[in-house]
């Protein structure tokens, strides 16, 4: 297997394949992550460990399991491996971009079972604003918004609509064809 150091563009990206039902980026990118060891794989990425006993150990994942998810996550273009060891052979695992990119996905899922169903945080994200726009703030608990990139205000759910761009789909799901529309040439 090669390791991938560039994502693909969405276009051409298996995933982005035709999936049942509605077109939708969701969808593809619950193909490739929407099992749980892949998440908890990229949380240990992102927590620094790369190493495969400590990706298993961490996770709890059964091995084969976990190697499948791997294989899946680098031939998505989410992580790569790198080897470490020539004899034998040995590999960590390191995010690419693509996984990089994940970043606020895996914020969230945290922010979220923080508040919703854990009685207190197991772990605590902390900002450390060492940025010259930012003097004499220490660092703090990440606490992350949604903010528009374009007018810089923080996003809420009334504040967004939805603009559906796949051709016989509304709201509602597959538009039904005109029954006078007659078959398509």
């Amino acid at each position: 297997m090669t390791p991938h150091t560039d994502a693909q563009p969405a276009a051409t990206h298996p995933a982005a394949a035709a999936l049942p039902g509605r077109p939708c980026s969701i969808a593809a990118a619950l193909h490739v992550l929407g099992e749980k060891w892949a998440l908890l794989a990229v949380r240990e990425l992102f927590y620094g460990n790369h190493r495969f006993d400590r990706i298993a150990r961490n996770t709890g994942a059964p091995r084969d399991r976990l190697t499948a998810r791997l294989r899946a996550l680098e031939d998505a273009g989410v992580i790569e491996r790198r080897a470490y060891s020539e004899r034998p052979p040995r590999y960590e695992y390191h995010l690419t971009e693509a996984g990089r990119d994940l970043a606020p996905l895996t914020q969230a899922l945290l922010a979220w079972g923080d508040r919703w169903l854990s009685p207190e945080p197991p772990v605590v994200l902390r900002h450390h604003p060492d940025h010259p726009d930012h003097p004499g703030h220490p660092d703090h608990p990440l606490d992350a918004a949604w903010t528009c990139r374009t007018c810089g205000t923080e996003v809420r759910s009334p504040d967004v609509s939805l603009e559906i761009h796949s051709p016989g789909w509304d709201r509602q799901g597959l538009v039904a064809p005109s029954p006078d529309a007659g078959d398509p040439v």
